[in-house]
């Protein structure tokens, strides 16, 4: 009834609009606009210089909206004009990609971190530190033996490597992630090191985007994205990282994230960082030193307006 209400007063619905705010990845938006042409679907891109207007025109009732695809929104700043746009979407019944109370609850990192534990997948050994006892946090001796040296210290809402402390020694390092990236909580965990094969490291990006998996080699000293080869990955290794994304996913309810998995030495999978929302689509014809393969991009794109196109008929 509620939707029926907004629909029957608004000016301009539109199917399908994105929320984006790097100019960087023109590939991917070109790909998603393609695709909802081809699917008969308007498309508007919500980039900075409409946000305030469309805020507007959405909170008096003027723009409506039937998915939202959120590619650009601070969680961890409620004051953020794409935050507010894309709560007010979700108030107003607009199928968000992913809705935000879900996605905030996935995206923070200590929150997850014990519902993965339970869940039984293999994630660093992690004491949460509030920052609230940042000040006087002393970890037991159990808890050092178990952390080694050097340890990980990690904004619970921190992403793009901001806050990240990859050398640190004692609790007093603490303060040096803080000061690059104020937080609720922080994490301490274990330091994992990826086996070698061939060279690059084993470690991966694991995309899930309502249902389909998509694996790629990511390199987590440069940032470098390869496409996995034919031989590659063993059949188990390949069904072993799809398992484990489709196990955060249906942990979390998530439509579309990626995961950071590394393979280390006893061939065992750990997954280093849980859940990234609002996925970089960087491409790689755009950076190829950072860009995801152009094809994975366009993949992406064509699955998220398949999606998009599926929740419309619903």
């Amino acid at each position: 009834m509620q939707r029926a209400k907004i629909v029957g007063r608004v000016v301009r619905i539109y199917d399908v609009v994105m929320t984006h705010k790097l100019d960087a990845d023109d590939l991917f938006i070109h790909r998603v606009q393609q695709h909802c042409a081809e699917a008969s679907l308007s498309f508007f891109l919500i980039e900075p210089i409409w946000v305030q207007a469309f805020y507007d025109g959405f909170s008096k009732g003027q723009i409506w909206a039937r998915v939202l695809l959120n590619m650009h929104s601070e969680h961890h700043q409620p004051d953020d004009l794409y935050h507010k746009l894309v709560r007010l979407a979700a108030e107003r019944q607009t199928q968000v990609i992913d809705p935000p109370d879900r996605a905030q609850a996935a995206f923070d990192k200590s929150r997850l971190h014990p519902r993965l534990m339970a869940e039984g997948i293999n994630v660093p050994t992690t004491v949460i530190v509030p920052k609230g006892k940042a000040n006087e946090f002393q970890l037991t001796e159990a808890e050092r033996q178990a952390l080694g040296v050097p340890f990980v210290i990690k904004p619970s809402m921190g992403y793009g490597k901001r806050g990240l402390v990859l050398d640190a020694t004692s609790e007093k390092d603490l303060a040096r992630s803080i000061a690059l990236w104020p937080d609720e909580n922080y994490l301490f965990q274990r330091k994992i090191v990826p086996r070698q094969q061939g060279d690059r490291p084993a470690y991966f990006r694991v995309y899930y985007i309502f249902g389909s998996v998509f694996k790629v080699w990511w390199n987590c000293f440069n940032d470098n994205y390869r496409l996995i080869q034919p031989g590659d990955l063993t059949d188990q290794a390949s069904a072993e990282l799809e398992s484990i994304i489709r196990r955060i996913a249906a942990l979390t309810g998530m439509n579309f994230f990626s995961s950071e998995i590394a393979q280390i030495e006893s061939g065992e999978f750990v997954v280093i960082d849980y859940v990234n929302d609002q996925c970089h689509m960087l491409s790689q014809s755009a950076n190829p030193h950072i860009g995801v393969p152009d094809e994975l991009v366009a993949a992406i794109a064509r699955r998220l307006v398949e999606a998009a196109r599926e929740l419309i008929k619903k």
